[in-house]
């Protein structure tokens, strides 16, 4: 009831005060930087409602809210904390009602995933990788993976080892995952063009991939990057001979 109603109530002020701005009769720019103000400051007081709530549809808004957000170029470290708040629910902020977990929303989590990789900071990537450490459906870490490979980053060893631990899980259990196989080699292969090369766990992980029992287009990507990675160290090195010299 009370939820009903604070969100009858933003709303209404989402309504009023473009109004009340209007009426006032002052349209120069630092009334319109008012107006704009207040209705983000709204909106992310709604989404922060949202998120908490322990209703999936409200966590969907919460989540249309942010991608609106995003899309104006908006990747304040608040935004940034709400998407950490619905990727990990259940997880890490559990929910119980007679010892029945009440917020298992796996589609929240992964949409919050996407997001996170939409903001890049070093913040949202450390997000991620606690996802990956945590998270147990193969749907939202294909798309923890992807986001990590959207962000540029670093510490990119570090990255790649907790990738690898989380994909063998998945590779040495009974019902490996094609999805989050071909995500693991598209992110691998970003990092390994960067920094011209991959380390030896990422290495063996794409070897595993490609030899391993996974869609034949799943494994022909992993070859792929393999030989991709030979151009991108050969490139290194002599990117390094021509700054030598």
């Amino acid at each position: 009831m009370m939820m009903r109603y604070f969100f009858t109530l933003v709303i209404a002020v989402f309504i009023a005060v473009p109004a009340l701005m209007g009426q006032s009769g002052n349209s120069n720019e630092e009334m319109s930087i008012e107006e704009s103000y207040l209705q983000e400051e709204m909106e992310m007081m709604m989404i922060r409602e949202a998120s908490r709530s322990n209703n999936r549809e409200q966590k969907l808004v919460a989540l249309e809210h942010i991608g609106n957000a995003l899309e104006r170029g908006n990747t304040s470290d608040e935004l940034r904390k709400n998407l950490e708040y619905l990727s990990l629910e259940s997880t890490q902020n559990k929910a119980n009602e007679n010892r029945l977990l009440l917020n298992n929303y796996p589609d929240v989590r992964r949409q919050a995933a996407k997001y996170l990789g939409d903001i890049g900071t070093e913040e949202a990537k450390n997000v991620l990788l606690k996802i990956c450490t945590v998270d147990p459906e193969p749907m939202v870490l294909w798309e923890t993976i992807k986001s990590l490979g959207s962000i540029n980053s670093d510490n990119n060893d570090s990255t790649v080892n907790i990738i690898v631990r989380t994909v063998n899980k998945f590779h040495n259990s009974k019902a490996p995952d094609s999805l989050l196989a071909l995500a693991t080699v598209e992110t691998l292969d970003k990092i390994a063009e960067k920094d011209r090369g991959l380390n030896a766990n990422g290495q063996l992980l794409l070897i595993k991939i490609a030899e391993g029992p996974y869609a034949q287009p799943v494994k022909e990507r992993a070859k792929k990057a393999l030989a991709d990675m030979q151009k991108y160290v050969a490139e290194g090195k002599e990117e390094q001979g021509k700054t030598a010299q």
